[in-house]
């Protein structure tokens, strides 16, 4: 007789975890969003601009990264920067082939013309941290190796600047910008350079509850409950939101002035929960003197690019997904 395993815990329509240890993270919430969590299969031909593969890195535990490379014209031979991108999800859901990213990244590769590279990062409570960490960082790694070597991904051997490395990533993936960028700046990695880095509406938090995650409007893609959910699967077993990927703002992380840190571009919405711990981590990061730009989305929630309904039925979100990118791509161009 096979026992029916128990639910034992859950984050509304993201993900179930069972008495037995297994988790599930099939989307459970309104039909009319489940297209957005949905895989998209790679595809080589040139798509609305793009071209899109899965690779593994040999070196590892089994790491998949999803390049995305944007048509060129046939007198552009220039090489391309390339985006490094982690994906949010409160280090426990999201992949880099959902819907929701695929819309996003072709956005982004073919408006900034950069090859984005975005490992499939483990999560937890399957992987908690510093497991996401330790896979963005071996993507860097493995960036370095394809330079040195010559060969190993075409698309990057051919196409791809190694002097033009530009971290990104939002909402959790956000934090790993900053722990990654944290981690380069003490490392040699020639001839890979890391040119910038770009967190976007990244999850920093505090164990003290913030103003505006008090007062602004909690949305589809935040929630306390999932803020406090997701990070308490995610973090080392007896750690708090003071941990440092949380709050690398916070008196438990190394100090910012002793971190080589690369010209930052901090995106921030408006109305997002996160902002007021966000911009703690601005106001520190300007106190100690790093290069870092500031970016707001007026009157946006966290994440709010990612619904690809409200971009195409709400002209204001639209404009605002618009004006993101093309900072993202004034900041590229601004840093070569």
């Amino acid at each position: 007789m096979v026992r029916e395993k128990k639910l034992v815990d859950e984050v509304s329509g993201w993900l179930k975890i069972y008495d037995d240890g297994s988790v599930d993270r099939t989307w459970s919430g309104p039909e009319q969003f489940k297209f957005m969590a949905e895989p998209i299969p790679s595809h080589d031909q040139f798509i609305d601009g793009v071209a899109i593969r899965d690779v593994t890195i040999p070196e590892s535990s089994g790491n998949r990264i999803r390049l995305y490379l944007p048509e060129k014209s046939p007198e552009g031979n220039q090489k391309l920067p390339i985006l490094l991108h982690f994906h949010g999800g409160g280090f426990c859901i999201s992949e880099p082939d959902w819907f929701m990213y695929y819309h996003v990244y072709t956005r982004f590769a073919r408006s900034t013309g950069s090859i984005v590279v975005s490992p499939f990062l483990r999560r937890g409570p399957d992987h908690r941290l510093p497991a996401a960490i330790d896979d963005a960082f071996e993507t860097l790694r493995w960036l370095q190796t394809v330079a040195l070597s010559g060969s190993g991904e075409p698309w990057l051997e051919k196409h791809a600047d190694f002097n033009r490395v530009f971290l990104i990533g939002d909402s959790s993936g956000g934090n790993v910008v900053h722990a990654v960028a944290a981690s380069a700046g003490s490392m040699d990695l020639n001839p890979v350079r890391v040119a910038g880095a770009i967190p976007v509406h990244p999850g920093f938090v505090r164990s003290n509850r913030s103003r505006s995650e008090l007062q602004m409007p909690q949305s589809p893609f935040l929630t306390l409950d999932m803020l406090d959910k997701f990070l308490g699967l995610a973090l080392p077993v007896g750690s708090s939101k003071d941990h440092p990927i949380t709050c690398p703002m916070g008196s438990a992380a190394p100090p910012l002035e002793g971190l080589k840190l690369p010209a930052m571009l901090l995106c921030v919405a408006e109305m997002d929960l996160l902002r007021d711990t966000q911009m703690e981590y601005y106001e520190a990061m300007k106190k100690a003197n790093k290069d870092v730009e500031l970016f707001v989305s007026s009157g946006m929630t966290h994440s709010f690019y990612l619904n690809k309904i409200a971009v195409d039925m709400d002209p204001n979100v639209g404009a605002q997904t618009e004006a993101l990118v093309f900072k993202v791509k004034e900041f590229l161009e601004n840093h070569p």
